[in-house]
């Protein structure tokens, strides 16, 4: 308090302005404030001369001027957070005082102090953000810690009592009977998932890599198994919270840090109080967003005032963001001062409660800790060292008691200890368990077979109905690491009732190495085909290729399909895949071409066979691959591009091939964020033909004649209505996240996200290949042709509204060229349609 009157009186001696002159002496003061450890200029200091009511402030720079008519003889500098210094004035007409202020502890009793020019919390954060370069881990040459991670799952929220007294639904009675235990709020609570997992993390820079070693992991939880994707997943590598980037990535979520570049744009800023942390004083200073429906955070960080770097935070987002299926998001943490001065988060602690789904139904509560101890800095390792980017050792299944009391940073609770004995009588209740299975097929898609060491599945392919096959069943089955940790087969048998037709596929993969990955394959399949929908075109679009199985199949093809592949992981992000590959079309619809106009052949065929070989370099530098036993996932890419080239020869008179031909296609995916903007997702793809080859073979942009949209396709183009030789796209969606239905008093309770869609297509046909369909084929049947682009492009712009009860999308979508287009396809140009789509997002 005693420094809080001495600031006090300051300001009031700024407030109360000149005196009256009692003398006509004039001295003039000039000098700078400056930190005594740092160098750096002190704003808005306070400087006082004793005895009187003169006095002025210091500028941005800490540099100042005072004109003093009467006597005194000292002049006193104040600043928050600093010792007050006192200095001699000397009788002479000039004088320059410099003043070294050092930083000192202050704590005031709920008091709040506004110095001129507003809050002194921004003074202190402008200054914090310019230093983030200084404490920011990523900056270092190179780190390495021990990690240890703990996540716990319950679900709750079940015990409440209802109105009119009525008894609880059936899940919570059921809920009721399961082991629990209490929470803080003295509610029961089922936990159902726990993991703890100690793992080595490796990370450097120029270039940036990251490498997560997981040592030991411990999983157990209902409709999971010790597994090694799960240990992945629960270790280091997804528990990254650096409050120094400009945004943090939670919840497939940009939520802007309150230290990162928009910190004056997003937040709003009030100094509270200046406290002790361990032997730091630090700045205690309140955040919150400038409108709480904002996707921000709320809460306290604490500054440490003699460096001005972070030292602990308290972030919160609550329901009132636009977050899915979340309560209330809350990370801690805590950070600590390395050996070279750097910032490190040493302990970081999430917590995640969920929404209920609908009134009186359960909730979840997730719980994440980690923690980062023996940090080793700047001894960088080999770029080769950190591929994998997630791996995992050996033994990492084996584990004692003692090995994990030894490695938790702190002994567990009452409670954890009796979370961890309760969940493994959870996930034996029979009801429980038959839960889990049942979340696992929708997850995964197959049906494990007992002790057979088979999958079956997919489960969405086996029925389709078509006007070609009539009622399409299919039955599929893959081996599981039960079988072999080397060995991976597979395949289907499908029969449709119409064409009274077998088909099938069998393949075989051999896993050669897994440091690096490297696979050998071979694939045998005959299937109805429909071109225009190629594997090739629809990608990993699963719902959509099972969708193209219903209707009328136009343009339909038996296609026997013989591949032989071999796939390497060259380093981080690089993936290189051969392949040689033979395969027939034998066309169910009048097709015919000329084969070989360069040497004046002009027999007129229907089928044909070619033999290719295929090249594709795939480099996805910031993407995390998931790796376990037989299993290869990709955890995404978040930051960098990812591109894909690719190079198809076709081979003649080799295994029968009947074309001599090149193709070269190459493609780059990309997401980033545009601050307050929201995210925007873009793909940009291009190839060229520069052969003569029947049309199948050439380029068949994705159309889409659903209702649903499709993100990879063009939404308003039909099947078949385009064929290129050469051509260029351009794909883009911009997603505001609410950024205007926030705002909206009405709307914003809805939590909709308005979003805007373009897709551009050029392209155009080589003469050559235009001249290889005849009008007729060997039966006297009228030949059907394709539509080949002009100049014009092709142009779809859209908007729309995502996150419609928390699962639709509804996307408008004009078609603003070739609006009369009916040509060879058959079926009418749809210049606008509303289409929609739906998946659980946060």
């Amino acid at each position: 308090m005693k420094h809080f009157l001495r600031i006090a009186l300051a300001v009031s001696v700024l407030l109360i302005g000149w005196g009256p002159s009692t003398t006509n002496a004039q001295t003039t003061i000039n000098g700078r404030v400056t930190d005594a450890a740092t160098g750096e200029g002190i704003p808005f200091a306070s400087i006082a001369v004793k005895g009187t009511t003169a006095g002025t402030t210091s500028n941005a720079d800490g540099r100042y001027s005072l004109r003093l008519t009467q006597t005194a003889d000292s002049l006193q500098v104040l600043s928050l957070g600093y010792a007050t210094r006192s200095y001699a004035i000397l009788r002479q007409p000039s004088q320059t005082i410099d003043a070294q202020l050092t930083s000192t502890a202050t704590s005031l009793q709920e008091v709040k102090i506004y110095a001129k020019g507003g809050d002194p919390a921004y003074r202190i954060l402008r200054e914090t953000v310019r230093r983030r370069d200084q404490f920011d881990p990523a900056r270092l040459l190179a780190y390495e810690y021990e990690s240890y991670t703990k996540i716990e799952g319950y679900i709750n929220n079940f015990g409440g009592k209802r109105k009119n007294n009525r008894r609880p639904g059936p899940i919570s009675r059921l809920l009721g009977k399961l082991p629990a235990i209490t929470d803080e709020n003295g509610q029961p609570a089922v936990p159902v998932f726990i993991s703890e997992t100690f793992s080595n993390v490796y990370a450097r820079s120029n270039p940036d890599k990251i490498k997560e070693r997981v040592m030991k992991s411990h999983v157990t939880g209902v409709g999971v198994s010790d597994g090694g994707l799960i240990a992945q997943l629960t270790g280091a590598s997804f528990q990254q919270y650096n409050f120094y980037r400009n945004s943090l990535y939670v919840l497939r979520k940009d939520i802007p840090s309150p230290v990162g570049s928009q910190w004056e744009t997003v937040y709003t800023f009030r100094l509270k109080d200046t406290v002790a942390l361990g032997e730091a004083v630090c700045y205690e200073i309140e955040f919150e967003p400038n409108r709480a429906t904002d996707l921000a955070f709320a809460g306290t960080v604490w500054v440490d005032t003699l460096q001005l770097a972070l030292a602990q935070i308290d972030a919160r987002v609550d329901k009132r963001a636009n977050i899915n299926f979340v309560d209330e998001l809350h990370i801690e943490q805590e950070w600590s001062a390395t050996a070279s001065g750097l910032r490190f988060p040493t302990q970081t602690q999430v917590t995640i409660d969920t929404d209920e789904p609908a009134p009186h139904a359960p909730g979840a509560l997730i719980r994440f800790f980690a923690t980062a101890r023996h940090i080793t800095e700047n001894r960088p390792k080999e770029t080769g060292f950190y591929d994998p980017a997630i791996e995992l050792d050996d033994d990492y299944r084996n584990a004692d008691a003692t090995f994990w009391q030894r490695v938790r940073p702190d002994s567990l609770s009452a409670d954890e200890w009796r979370a961890m004995r309760v969940v493994d009588s959870v996930r034996n209740v029979p009801l429980v368990k038959v839960t889990g299975e049942i979340i696992k097929l929708g997850v995964l898609g197959y049906k494990p077979l007992g002790n057979l060491h088979l999958d079956l599945g997919p489960l969405l392919y086996s029925y389709a109905y078509n006007s070609v096959e009539g009622n399409r069943f299919r039955l599929g089955l893959r081996t599981n690491t039960g079988f072999s940790r080397k060995w991976l087969l597979s395949g289907y048998l499908a029969y449709g009732t119409r064409d009274q037709a077998f088909k099938y596929s069998a393949n075989i993969e051999y896993i050669l190495h897994r440091k690096p990955w490297t696979v050998l394959g071979v694939r045998r399949s005959y299937d109805l085909e429909r071109i225009g929908i190629s594997t090739d075109n629809i990608g990993d679009n699963s719902l959509f290729a099972a969708y193209s199985r219903f209707g009328t199949i136009r343009r339909p093809y038996f296609q026997e399909d013989n591949l032989l592949y071999f796939r390497r992981e060259l380093g981080r992000g690089f993936t290189q895949t051969l392949a040689l590959r033979n395969r027939t079309f034998e066309p169910q619809f009048p097709f015919a071409f000329r084969p070989q106009l360069q040497d004046n052949d002009q027999t007129i065929r229907s089928g044909y066979r070619v033999t290719e070989l295929i090249s594709e370099t795939r480099f996805a530098p910031d993407e995390v691959m998931l790796q376990n036993d037989n299993l290869r996932v990709s955890a995404g890419a978040t930051r960098k591009p990812i591109f894909t080239l690719r190079y198809t020869a076709g081979v003649r008179e080799v295994l029968g091939g009947d074309f001599a031909y090149h193709r070269v296609a190459l493609n780059m995916k990309h997401s980033f964020r545009m601050g307050v903007l929201g995210r925007t997702y873009y793909t940009i793809g291009g190839g060229i033909i520069p052969s003569t080859v029947p049309y199948p073979l050439l380029y068949t942009p994705l159309g889409n004649e659903s209702i649903f949209y499709v993100g990879n396709a063009y939404n308003l183009m039909n099947y078949f209505e385009f064929v290129c030789d050469r051509w260029a796209t351009v794909q883009f969606e911009h997603n505001f996240g609410g950024l205007l239905f926030n705002r909206l008093p009405v709307l914003r309770q809805l939590k909709w996200r308005e979003l805007v869609t373009a897709q551009v297509l050029v392209g155009s046909v080589s003469q050559a290949n235009l001249a290889t369909i005849p009008a007729l084929d060997a039966q006297g049947r009228s030949v059907e042709g394709f539509n080949s682009l002009n100049r014009t492009p092709y142009i779809e712009l859209g908007y729309g509204i995502d996150n419609i009860f928390k699962v639709l999308r509804v996307d408008a979508i004009h078609r603003l060229t070739y609006r009369d287009n009916l040509g060879r396809t058959g079926v009418p140009v749809t210049p606008f349609a509303i289409k929609i789509s739906g998946w659980l997002s946060f």
